[in-house]
């Protein structure tokens, strides 16, 4: 996982962009025209990356699936019998806490599905691995999360899962051995059509729970062409989930 990890920020944005604009410099002189050409390619993309209208739009073409309709969340269990939430990722010994405690993002997934729950008395289930492989859990840090912050208890941790399909196939184990078959799947709204593709593909019936929306008019001063960091961070994942999106429908599959 390690490597994976290098191998991932070296070739995704910024990195990937910066070593470009880097090998450019270098070829100026022996490839004046592929090192222009390389320059202008570093420098736009480093600016289409940064801007909130990419991810205005970018999120848009990603985000598939409709949000929850508040009124339905009281009669959810006529449709699921579960509520799974996906990990989001965490922040790392934060020194507030004494402890490893839930990202922003996967916060979001985490006060969605708390709501849910108590709105339709559904169990729980969390779904998150190690941290390149050191304990806890993202399973356990929301299962504390869930039961300090909101009150409400996780009945099952699937703590093994590193990928969106390893959520899938490891939260497939523990309920189907439960009879359940029905799930209302939680995670961000540009991860959603990647996910249920995923829990579909081991036999469950869906009920989608999108969250942290990015799609929506960026509401930035000059419509959103100024850069900003915040939105290159977005549009990286937002890329990350194109690539992972396609190469799923590849890879995977389980019949």
């Amino acid at each position: 996982m390690t490597w994976r990890y290098l191998i991932k920020q070296l070739a995704f944005p910024p990195s990937g962009l910066l070593i470009l604009l880097l090998l450019s410099f270098f070829l100026r002189q022996r490839w004046p025209k592929t090192a222009l050409v390389g320059f202008i390619l570093s420098i736009s993309g480093l600016y289409i990356m940064s801007l909130p209208i990419t991810v205005e739009y970018a999120a848009r073409s990603l985000e598939t699936e409709a949000p929850l309709p508040m009124q339905q969340w009281s009669s959810l269990s006529r449709h699921a019998d579960a509520i799974v939430i996906l990990g989001g990722g965490r922040e790392t010994k934060d020194p507030a806490w004494q402890a490893d405690q839930p990202s922003l993002m996967a916060m979001q997934r985490i006060r969605y599905a708390a709501r849910l729950a108590k709105a339709s008395n559904l169990p729980i289930l969390v779904s998150g691995g190690l941290h390149f492989g050191q304990p806890p859990s993202e399973a356990q840090i929301m299962a504390d999360t869930l039961r300090q912050d909101f009150g409400v208890t996780a009945r099952w941790l699937e703590g093994e899962s590193r990928t969106t399909w390893e959520n899938a196939r490891y939260s497939a184990e523990i309920l189907k051995a439960e009879g359940i078959q029905r799930v209302v799947l939680v995670t961000n709204a540009w991860h959603m059509p990647r996910s249920r593709w995923s829990y579909e593909q081991f036999g469950f019936a869906v009920v989608s729970a999108p969250v942290g929306f990015l799609g929506g008019a960026n509401g930035r001063p000059f419509k959103g062409w100024i850069p900003e960091s915040k939105a290159m961070w977005h549009n990286t994942a937002l890329l990350n989930e194109a690539i992972g999106a396609a190469m799923y429908r590849l890879s995977y599959r389980t019949q």
